[in-house]
C-alpha cells in the first residue's frame, strides 16, 4: 500500500485497520466471480484489497482527490475509478451492462442517511447492499412503529429492503477511533414488495410529511396533501401520530394521494 496522508476530519475519514473486521464485511456480501461490485469510499482499500480478486469488475466511488490517483494508478483490469460525490453519483453507466450489482462501503456517517435515500432508486437493480453506519442509524432502519428509532428512514427503506443488523464495529477497528459505535447492515431487495406504491416520489413525499413534526398528528402534518375524512376513510386514525403508522399503512396513504392527484389532472 501506498503511503497516504492523515485521514481528513473534514471528509469523515476512519479507515478501518482490524483484518478480522475486514473479512467479515466482505464475506457479508457474499461476492461471486460473475458479480459486478459497487464500493464507496475505498479509502486505502481495506475492502478493496480482498474485492479485486473476488469480482468481476469492482467500480470504486471516492471523493478524494489524492485517493482518486492512487486507485486510477493501479491499472488494475477489472477496476474503474469514479472520482465523484457519491449523492450525485450516476449509477446508470455501472449498470448498463449488467443486470444488477452488489453495493458495499463505510459511507461517511455525516451523509450516511442521504446516500441510503440516494440508492433507493436503483432499488430494483442492486442485488444486495452492505454498509457499515454509525450503529444509531442502523437501529433506525431495521426500527419497528411505536419505537423512538421508528422515522422516515425506517419507513423508506423497509417498503423496498429486507434489513438485517448484522453485527458491531468497536472503535478500536478503525484509525482514527471514532467516537460513534459502528455496525454493519445488509440490505436486501424484497422478493415481492408487499405493499406496492403508485408513485415512489409520491411515497416519499408523504412519508417526509407525516414526519415533518414529529410530535403532531396526521391531521395536522398531512393537511398539505389528505385531510381527515380523507385519512379516515383507509381506517387510519386522523390523530394517529407518523411513528405508530405501518409501512403498508404509508403506502395506502400514498396511493391516496396519487389517485386524488390523478383524479384532479385529468379533471384540468
Amino acid at each position: 500500500m501506498a503511503d497516504f496522508a492523515a485521514p481528513r476530519k473534514s471528509l469523515g475519514q476512519n479507515f478501518l485497520q482490524d483484518p478480522n473486521i475486514i473479512r467479515k464485511i466482505v464475506d457479508s456480501l457474499a461476492v461471486k466471480a460473475t458479480d459486478t461490485v459497487l464500493e464507496i469510499g475505498p479509502g486505502r482499500g481495506a475492502l478493496t484489497e480482498l474485492l479485486l480478486p473476488l469480482a468481476a469488475h469492482l467500480h470504486l466511488v471516492e471523493f478524494d482527490r489524492d485517493l482518486v490517483q492512487y486507485w486510477a494508478s493501479r491499472n488494475e483490469t477489472n477496476l474503474t475509478v469514479h472520482g465523484a460525490d457519491i449523492l450525485q453519483f450516476d449509477l446508470t453507466p455501472v449498470l448498463s451492462n449488467v443486470d444488477s450489482i452488489k453495493v458495499i462501503g463505510n459511507l461517511p456517517y455525516n451523509i450516511s442517511s442521504p446516500v441510503l435515500f440516494h440508492l433507493l432508486q436503483y432499488a430494483d437493480r442492486i442485488a444486495s447492499q452492505v454498509v457499515m453506519l454509525q450503529k444509531e442509524v442502523v437501529d433506525r432502519m431495521a426500527a419497528q412503529p411505536g419505537s423512538k428509532q421508528y422515522g422516515r428512514l425506517s419507513v423508506m427503506l423497509q417498503q423496498r429492503y429486507h434489513i438485517e443488523s448484522l453485527f458491531t464495529v468497536p472503535a478500536t477497528a478503525f484509525f482514527p477511533p471514532p467516537k460513534v459505535e459502528s455496525a454493519i447492515a445488509r440490505l436486501t431487495p424484497l422478493d415481492r414488495i408487499l405493499h406496492p406504491v403508485a408513485s415512489h416520489a409520491d411515497f416519499a413525499a408523504m412519508v417526509k410529511q407525516a414526519f415533518s413534526m414529529r410530535r403532531k398528528t396526521l391531521r395536522n402534518n398531512l393537511k398539505p396533501m389528505l385531510n381527515a375524512t380523507q385519512i379516515s376513510a383507509l381506517e387510519i386514525d386522523p390523530s394517529a401520530r407518523a411513528e405508530t403508522l405501518t409501512v403498508a399503512e404509508f403506502a395506502a396513504l400514498a396511493n391516496a394521494f396519487s389517485t386524488q392527484q390523478s383524479e384532479t389532472h385529468s379533471k384540468a
